[in-house]
């Protein structure tokens, strides 16, 4: 059953009445993560992959203060497009609520959403996780504590590669989060198919995705599974090069002494300047990718619940 406060379109209210697949999409990558109209065209794209996969979209925003599961095309629009759409993660949900206002999801709160509405899949870019120099400043992202304690497959191609992999997947593991490498032996770094991180485990179907999903919450283990999907061999930008133009993006971020939750924006949008809109051509390959795999993973799961 979905929660009283939440607004489902009638689509998504279909699909979850019926048992059918859906499958959550975020909003800040739409707001906060692509130039437009860039950002408008890949929502309306991901969300026809979902539909010919076979499962229905769900993308979640906040918009005049209502939670919305499943947008229709002026919000998509508004999302792409107005300036004064906040970034919003699980702390910003009740404010945002309570002032009317117009908010994107993180991950973080696209998860809080969708398992409030009975969703059970969740397709993003990357993760958010440990900032380079965590360890002092205690900049994790809420991402890790809501995979931690909210029962969500969020496929992602890894951690964004702005962030510290390392101790992100060290905090994974202490939250008791499976991490979980599609058809890999080693966790992507989201514009790259490696990382020089070993995944704990490795699955290669849908089905065996969905059947975990369904054995851990079956037992009464809550939280998500991160489900790390490499960006396609062909679109990928090896980890080498990255690497240098992430230093220079950081640099440029500490230079700025922007802090908080403008670093992930700011990191982004420099990126693509720097790489010369190669990255953004990533971002949209990665993302496409990981929607195909969440549709059929949908379609695997809600089987399941049909046995």
């Amino acid at each position: 059953m979905s929660h009283p406060m939440l607004r489902l379109s009638p689509e998504v209210a279909q699909a979850l009445s019926a048992g059918a697949p859906v499958v959550a999409l975020e909003s800040t990558i739409i707001s906060h993560g692509m130039p437009y109209p860039s950002n408008v065209a890949m929502a309306r794209e991901v969300e026809q992959i979902v539909r010919d996969g076979g499962a229905t979209p769900a993308t979640i925003a906040i918009l005049d203060g209502v939670p919305l599961i499943g947008l229709d095309g002026e919000q998509l629009e508004l999302l792409a497009r107005d300036r004064g759409v906040i970034k919003v993660s699980v702390r910003d949900i009740p404010y945002v609520v309570a002032r009317g206002g117009h908010g994107a999801t993180t991950v973080a709160a696209t998860m809080r959403l969708a398992a409030l509405a009975g969703i059970r899949v969740f397709v993003t870019g990357g993760l958010g996780g440990v900032h380079q120099g965590g360890e002092d400043t205690m900049d994790v992202s809420a991402d890790l504590t809501e995979l931690g304690r909210t029962d969500v497959a969020v496929i992602s191609a890894g951690v964004k590669s702005i962030l510290d992999i390392g101790r992100t997947l060290e905090a994974l593991e202490t939250l008791g989060v499976p991490v979980v490498g599609y058809g890999t032996q080693e966790f992507p770094s989201f514009y790259s198919r490696g990382s020089g991180h070993r995944v704990p485990m490795q699955l290669d179907t849908p089905d065996q995705l969905a059947a975990m999903m369904d054995v851990k919450w079956s037992l009464g283990l809550s939280g998500g599974i991160s489900i790390a999907n490499p960006v396609p061999a062909q679109d990928e930008i090896p980890a080498e090069e990255m690497d240098g133009v992430i230093a220079q993006a950081l640099a440029d971020c500490a230079a700025h002494g922007i802090t908080g939750k403008d670093i992930t924006p700011y990191l982004l949008g420099r990126i693509v300047e720097i790489t010369g809109g190669d990255s953004l051509r990533t971002n949209i390959a990665l993302v496409r990718n990981n929607a195909r795999l969440g549709a059929q993973l949908a379609v695997a799961y809600a089987a399941r619940q049909h046995l």
